[in-house]
């Protein structure tokens, strides 16, 4: 390792987020340990013992940098000096309009990077506790499948129910997709919980006839099975919706839907049959999360069905429901802006375990973790990224911009979140103008001009935060 006056950082993990935040540390030029297991012990989804393994798909979504939030990360990353960037396209293959890569590649050449860094030293050992004392600047980016014994040492620091080993996701929308000429705001019997003010739900009235299609569809819905390393962790806290119908047609009615303590403000005299509600999920109120609806059905079948839900037919899917493995803390509760565990100072976590969903978002917490570990081991101040910015959104959903439901003790509200526009501040009023000589100006093309507006003014501020504007 090359000599410099800095004592090394130790990233623990050799995933997209690890590799990245060994990378911006280095290139900051800190030392760095990378202490990677595989090569001394393997896991039940990867099949080499290449940093930045793609277990799942080779693709890095749409690289529309002008009006999709990924392609906006994409840009972030690349004007940061990413390294999982500048191998991905260095190895990309056709995709249409999103980043695809060639996978043996692009972990081929992340691999090489880190290795003849002058300033990384591979490790290849297991890591099986929390990092010790004289670690004093250490970061955990062991991912979903984080290794047992490092695991329950992550327990036994943060607490028992902080980490969770399978996500039982429920889909999440946009709330400007909602057609409140259907829907209205109450919560159950008008309770005013913690915070609350007995209009906390966004409620979808069903009559009979529309629930009993609503059941059926559910249970002919085409389902994603677990893969066999997963187990099935179903409990009865997080049954998925279609397996709630298939033990029994009024099942629904009596959990997650059931009208009783709800008054529809559109036609109060008459009783809903049954209820969908959606919750408010983060601060800004741009994202509605279906209450009780984890799902395994698969992606087109569940935009399909959920969207025959009144007041839902239009809706914007932020994130698609789920149930699989995925190792990951309660981060608003337990790290700080910096990504620092608040409990001990100088440990960090990125990637999928801080509850970041996907490739690009796990490294781009990566990159920020390393970032921040650099800047705390030079002495320099610790600046987030603006929360207008493709980081700064993903950084502020999982270090306090979700919200946690205090009303359902035992229940976890915190789930893995994919980059989307719904959490990026909103833009500031009269920002959207109808172009000039346009008559027709709503729906989709205001929603064009909402996202392109959003991308460019993230880009500008990402710009402005590195230093390069």
């Amino acid at each position: 390792m090359t000599k410099t006056s800095f004592s090394p950082i130790h990233v623990i993990g050799g995933g997209l987020a690890g590799s990245e935040a060994a990378w911006q540390i280095a290139e900051a030029g800190i030392p760095v340990i990378l202490h990677e297991m595989r090569g001394v012990r393997g896991t039940d989804a990867h099949k080499t013992d290449g940093l930045a393994e793609l277990v799942c798909s080779n693709s890095f979504r749409s690289d529309d940098a002008t009006a999709n939030a990924v392609g906006v990360i994409h840009a972030e990353m690349r004007l940061a000096n990413s390294l999982i960037m500048a191998s991905a396209d260095k190895h990309q293959v056709p995709a249409g309009g999103a980043l695809a890569v060639d996978r043996d590649g692009f972990s081929d050449a992340v691999t090489a990077a880190i290795s003849s860094h002058p300033l990384i030293t591979v490790v290849r050992e297991e890591v099986q506790g929390i990092p010790p004392a004289e670690w004093d600047l250490a970061v955990v980016a062991t991912g979903p499948l984080t290794s047992p014994s490092l695991a329950a040492s992550i327990q036994a620091e943060t607490g028992e129910d902080q980490l969770a080993f399978f996500d039982a996701i429920a889909p999440i929308v946009h709330r400007d997709s909602i057609d409140m000429d259907t829907c209205w705001y109450q919560s159950r019997y008008d309770k005013v919980g913690p915070g609350g003010t007995g209009k906390d739900y966004i409620n979808c009235p069903l009559d009979k006839d529309q629930y009993e299609a609503f059941v059926d569809a559910l249970i002919a819905g085409d389902t994603v099975g677990f893969k066999e390393w997963e187990g099935t962790p179903y409990f009865d806290g997080c049954l998925p919706i279609e397996v709630m119908a298939e033990r029994g047609r009024e099942t629904l009615r009596h959990g997650p839907m059931k009208p009783m303590g709800l008054t529809n403000s559109h036609n109060p005299t008459v009783k809903a049959y049954a209820v969908v509600q959606l919750r408010q999920d983060n601060a800004l109120g741009t994202l509605y999360n279906m209450v009780g609806f984890q799902t395994k059905l698969k992606y087109g079948a569940q935009a399909e069905i959920f969207r025959m839900i009144p007041g839902l037919q239009n809706a914007e899917f932020a994130r698609l429901g789920g149930l699989h493995r995925n190792t990951y803390i309660q981060s608003p509760i337990l790290l700080d802006r910096s990504l620092t565990l608040k409990s001990r100072p100088g440990l960090r976590f990125a990637g999928q375990i801080t509850g970041c969903e996907g490739y690009v978002e796990s490294a781009a917490i990566g990159l920020l973790a390393g970032r921040f570990a650099a800047a705390e081991r030079k002495g320099e101040p610790l600046t987030p990224p603006p929360a207008t910015t493709a980081f700064g959104s993903l950084l502020g959903h999982i270090t306090g911009g979700h919200l946690i439901h205090d009303e359902e003790p035992g229940k976890r509200s915190f789930q893995p979140m994919n980059i989307n526009f719904g959490l990026f501040p909103e833009l500031e009023p009269g920002s959207i103008v109808k172009p000039e000589g346009v008559k027709r100006f709503r729906g989709k093309d205001k929603t064009i001009m909402k996202r392109q507006l959003l991308s460019a003014r993230a880009l500008k501020d990402c710009a402005n935060w590195l230093g390069l504007a």
